[in-house]
């Protein structure tokens, strides 16, 4: 069963763009919109805009664009239904529970692996609070202090010892292949079946920055067994565990607020601490600190504030992390709890106001932290010491991308060892320069060895539409879309019935060379001549392409702030005479569709003769007439002014633009 229209429609209308494609990119106000960091190829500077009063975003650095149902399948790997019903949830609209079919078999193992992972999720819930096999693992919860609200909040569950959950499964109508694919059940060695990955374990979720469980990380109750404390899901097809921060879902909201994320170690750190009310607290999911981590952790915020365990493998995980997320831009602190203490154990005994104060006396930037910690360490004493210790954090500042934050860290190392040293901060300047000239050697030959894969492509929405669709496969990159022919569909959405009236009167679909746009050209002449709604808001909602189309072809890489416009009184209108722009566009249009008939005629002369190449030299003579008079002559004087024009010397149109002759003000 499709999910009906007028539930699209209620899912498009309540979900705020903003709001989703802030679970997944850092935004900030600019102008009407938004802008930020692109999530769909790597940049610094920011090109990635969102205008919520059209639902669409676009990236004017790679030319991704579309709208929230787009965003979301893009970012989650899903087809449009799941896209629908992952909205849905998180609006709290009610739509239809009957299975509905992918775009494509990847798609529906996608949406299978998810609804696999959702059903695990309330089993081991369900499994916890109902059965007495939990029993141990409601006291090893109660001894932590964990309540009910914290373990429903979290989704903690129990994974039963024999395989019930294949069992329960398999009489819910899941199939062995999405389980499998989902890393919840696993094929017997002597090759009779499957057996549940996770067996006697108390059982933490883990989640995707919009709350969907994508993996489950299991720990054993019994510390005597001889196994591994904790068993992990794998990769799957929807978790990436180099990309996937543990309890970012729940602490996004607090990172914005705060302007600050704090990294722990383990899941049961980041509970206690949101138990106690430190909530914008987050770990690494059990692995290692990767730039795919700090990336999300910057849609959120830019300073991030690291604790490690004191012991020595906790010390070499917080030096990898701290200089990860100094080479992805990252504001870094680091602190050390008192010696016995974790941030578990840490917020319970004193609380979250002590946190804080202590966090606000002890949390130092990475450069104070790490003369600090060489000084504690005796490693400031010797010359042959001190000189290493100032020159490991000379490497950590120059992983810094910004050459002004470079500068500000080697002026605070000068303060820092200047008792050390008595000398001017030049050499430490000199030894950053060749120190980043080497890094950067170091980085092109990586960049040779191995080239970077590309970004995902985002799809846009609903069913085939009769566009020519280019083979995925290919690796050629896609042709850009002219500018003109752009404009062409733009003054037509913005500005309505007489300026399609006035294109199409000189216009022709052929004139096209971008089959889209061509395509979108002869669906507006046709809407108009069946006297159809023609707005940017049909073709938004409009299947794909259309979204991202319109995304493309509407949103501008930079536009008048309105603080500018209430301070100066000037507002600045791209189309002053939209009919002069229109006219602008047409001609450029008009020209290169000439020479492309130039250039077939000339083809098929070289295979033509007698009367045919005749013919052909008189049509070629024409058509250089043509491009040649069209070159010299404005587009003002090509194109006449439309009749209504003519006819008023002030013509108002769809209450969009005034039209004025020459002279007047």
């Amino acid at each position: 069963m499709m999910i009906p229209e007028n539930k699209k429609e209620e899912i498009r209308e309540t979900a705020d763009i903003v709001e989703v494609v802030g679970d997944y990119v850092k935004l900030k106000k600019s102008g009407s919109g938004f802008v930020g960091l692109c999530p769909f190829h790597n940049e610094k500077t920011p090109s990635f805009h969102v205008t919520p009063n059209m639902g669409i975003y676009k990236c004017f650095g790679c030319g991704e664009s579309g709208d929230v149902f787009s965003f979301v399948m893009a970012m989650e790997g899903v087809g449009f239904p799941e896209a629908l019903r992952s909205l849905a949830d998180r609006y709290g609209i009610d739509i239809p529970d009957e299975h509905v079919e992918g775009d494509d078999e990847r798609t529906k193992k996608r949406e299978g692996v998810y609804h696999a992972l959702k059903y695990a999720g309330l089993f081991f819930y369900r499994h916890l609070l109902e059965t007495e096999d939990a029993e141990k693992a409601r006291a090893y919860l109660k001894k932590r202090g964990y309540d009910k609200s914290i373990i429903r909040k979290f989704g903690l569950g129990y994974a039963p010892k024999n395989s019930q959950l294949l069992k329960e499964a398999e009489k819910e109508g899941i199939p062995e292949e999405y389980l499998a694919e989902a890393d919840l059940v696993k094929p017997s060695n002597r090759g009779d079946g499957f057996y549940d990955t996770f067996r006697d374990r108390l059982m933490f979720p883990i989640f995707n920055p919009s709350g969907k469980v994508i993996a489950f990380a299991g720990r054993i109750l019994d510390e005597d067994k001889k196994t591994a404390k904790y068993v992990n899901s794998a990769q799957t097809i929807v978790y990436n565990k180099s990309e996937v921060v543990y309890g970012v879902n729940f602490s996004k909201n607090d990172i914005r607020k705060e302007g600050e994320v704090i990294l722990v170690e383990g899941y049961t750190d980041v509970i206690t601490m949101h138990q106690h009310g430190v909530k914008n607290v987050v770990s690494s999911s059990g692995t290692s600190l990767t730039a795919g981590q700090i990336k999300i952790l910057q849609r959120y915020g830019n300073r991030i504030v690291m604790i490690y365990d004191a012991d020595s493998a906790g010390q070499k995980a917080m030096e990898r992390g701290m200089n990860i997320a100094l080479e992805q831009g990252m504001e870094v602190f680091l602190m050390q709890l008192p010696d016995g203490e974790d941030p578990d154990s840490f917020v319970k005994q004193f609380g979250r106001d002590s946190f804080r104060e202590f966090k606000k006396k002890n949390a130092e930037d990475f450069v104070t932290f790490s003369i600090h910690k060489a000084e504690k360490e005796g490693r400031m004493e010797s010359p042959g010491d001190r000189s290493a210790a100032i020159k490991s954090v000379l490497e950590s500042i120059a992983l810094i991308p910004e050459e002004l934050d470079r500068q500000v860290y080697v002026q605070h190392l000068h303060q820092q060892t200047q008792k050390y040293r008595k000398g001017s901060d030049r050499e430490l300047f000199q030894l950053l320069e060749k120190i980043v000239s080497e890094q950067k050697k170091q980085n092109r030959y990586k960049d040779r060895k191995q080239q970077k894969p590309s970004a995902p492509i985002p799809h846009s929405i609903g069913d085939e539409p009769p566009f020519p669709q280019q083979e995925l496969e290919s690796p050629t990159v896609q042709k850009k879309k002219p500018h003109y022919e752009k404009e062409i569909i733009r003054l037509m959405l913005q500005y309505g019935e007489r300026m399609i009236k006035f294109i199409g009167h000189n216009i022709a679909d052929d004139h096209f060379e971008d089959d889209e746009l061509r395509e979108f050209y002869k669906d507006i002449i046709k809407r108009h001549l069946s006297e159809k709604e023609v707005t940017v808001q049909h073709y938004t909602n409009r299947e794909k392409p259309y979204p991202t189309l319109v995304g493309d072809i509407v949103l501008e890489r930079y536009s008048v702030s309105e603080k500018y416009v209430q301070k100066t009184g000037n507002d600045v209108k791209k189309d002053r005479n939209p009919f002069k722009t229109a006219k602008y566009s047409m001609k450029p249009l008009r020209l290169y569709f000439l020479e492309r008939k130039r250039r077939e005629v000339t083809e098929r002369m070289k295979k033509s003769e007698g009367e045919d190449k005749s013919k052909l030299m008189k049509t070629m003579t024409k058509l250089q007439k043509e491009i040649t008079r069209i070159q010299k002559i404005s587009a003002d004087e090509l194109y006449e002014d439309p009749e209504f024009l003519r006819n008023d010397d002030s013509a108002t149109i769809s209450g969009r633009f005034e039209y004025k002759m020459k002279g007047e003000k």
